[in-house]
């Protein structure tokens, strides 16, 4: 096996060698350039394995490096050294293709590290090996599914933060998996977390760490979500719920890449690519002052939507197949078959709750429906159409909207038609939470108890 080789670009004879001593410790052999021109001419004639390369050159800015590798040679991993604090300037890189950057006076554990994960990248598989293996986790071959596979095969080879964006039960966790073990820490932790469902009391605590003794109840040291990801991959799933106070300190662990866990007194590297996601319009909530608008460009380098359920019904068949045959292997029985009516009924549903919903009601017509065929009544469909949102002009995007009903079906019925109507809002608001009680009833904007006493109303306690 052939030694690796990085191409190191700056003007600086001192930083060239140092990074060439690091890098000649670590086995790879380097090659350096002090211009933008000469550094085009040694990619052509090298082919590294890797490139290094400052953000100011004599002759043009590292940016224009990163645009000509990615358009001519994007096998070839670019990471860019950037001034300390010049947090615009890494997010261009990273939205121009870098893999990664890393400031001066550049910490040589950091660049270790850096060197090692964009090495990595040349044992992944190639984008279309990695696209046709997702189809595992995120099943159809409508346009907007076949352009977020490679979508996604483009975002495992870069360590941007990553913001995934679309409705409650699109797959959003299932996309930010994708990336994650599509990439170069595959092998290292995937930590995922729901921000809504930790309590604001607790949440410095279970991102960061606590030493123990540092408050009422730490009995013992406890490590926080960055240091559990460590060298992976760490998911904030509704990181449009973090409260102000919480979205400050996440700020600055980001731009320092470095936690202080409660009651320590000095910060701990941290070595973790960001992934975050949110059913709501993260830009609208920085427009009514709930989301920081720095925090929101740091973790919105790069944005993936998700598409609906309505949005691609012709993967419809293909998905609920895949998900009887998930359902029966869990329970050790041979998959059922859809009747067309069964089929037809689901065609003409809207989904509200989408992929996880169409996951929910074959799992109940798989324990309602008699023999090997399930029926459109084993469904168990609302005939009436449920509480739909709009996506007129009035629409923000963030849950909060306009709403159907359809007047009718209450006559002669009205508590009936309230309840089934409350059940589907409660039932909505739990498989957000991830059933989450505490988070639900936050969400709801009332108590607990409240909750409680609604769910057991309408019995659905269990």
């Amino acid at each position: 096996m052939s030694t690796q080789t990085v191409l190191i670009v700056d003007d600086e004879p001192d930083i060239r060698e140092l990074l060439g001593i690091t890098l000649s410790r670590m086995g790879l052999q380097s090659s350096s350039a002090a211009t933008l021109q000469e550094a085009r001419e040694k990619i052509q004639a090298l082919q590294p394995d890797l490139c290094l390369t400052d953000m100011r050159l004599p002759d043009g800015n590292g940016i224009s490096l990163v645009e000509y590798i990615q358009g001519d040679f994007p096998h070839i991993p670019v990471a860019m050294i950037t001034a300390h604090g010049s947090v615009e300037i890494a997010i261009s890189a990273l939205k121009a293709g870098a893999f990664d950057f890393i400031s001066k006076p550049i910490e040589l554990e950091r660049l270790r590290n850096l060197v090692s994960s964009a090495l990595r990248l040349n044992d992944q598989p190639q984008p279309a090996a990695i696209a046709e293996h997702s189809t595992s986790g995120l099943v159809g071959n409508a346009p907007g599914i076949i352009a977020l596979r490679e979508q996604i095969s483009k975002l495992a080879r870069s360590q941007a933060p990553v913001h995934i964006h679309g409705e409650s039960g699109v797959g959003k966790e299932v996309v930010a998996r994708l990336i994650h073990s599509s990439g170069p820490r595959a092998e290292r932790p995937f930590i995922a977390v729901n921000c809504g469902a930790i309590p604001p009391e607790l949440m410095e605590s279970e991102f960061f760490g606590h030493l123990k003794g540092s408050f009422s109840g730490a009995n013992r040291d406890k490590l926080g979500l960055f240091q559990a990801a460590q060298g992976g991959t760490l998911f904030l799933d509704e990181v449009a719920d973090l409260p102000l106070a919480m979205q400050v300190k996440l700020l600055r662990a980001i731009q320092e890449k470095a936690v202080r866990p409660v009651g320590a007194s000095e910060e701990y590297p941290t070595d973790v690519r960001l992934l975050s996601a949110t059913h709501k319009n993260l830009a609208a909530e920085v427009q009514t002052g709930y989301f920081r608008n720095d925090l929101y460009y740091r973790i919105n380098v790069i944005d993936v939507h998700v598409p609906s359920l309505r949005e691609r019904l012709e993967d419809l068949p293909g998905l609920a197949q895949v998900l009887l045959l998930r359902i029966a292997e869990a329970s050790g029985a041979s998959p059922p078959t859809l009747a067309s009516s069964a089929m037809a009924a689901l065609a003409h549903y809207h989904f509200p709750g989408n992929v996880r919903e169409l996951e929910n009601i074959l799992e109940r017509a798989f324990a309602l429906a008699e023999g090997d065929t399930i029926s459109a009544r084993d469904l168990q469909l609302s005939d009436r159409p449920p509480v739909e949102t709009r996506k007129g002009n009035g629409s923000t995007g963030n849950g909060s909207s306009d709403t159907s009903t359809d007047v009718e079906a209450a006559y002669g019925n009205l508590e009936a038609y309230l309840e089934d109507i409350e059940r589907q809002i409660l039932s909505a608001a739990l498989e957000q939470c991830r059933w989450n009680k505490t988070a639900t009833a936050k969400l709801l904007g009332i108590s607990f108890r409240s909750l409680r006493y609604r769910l057991q109303k309408l019995k659905l306690e269990d």
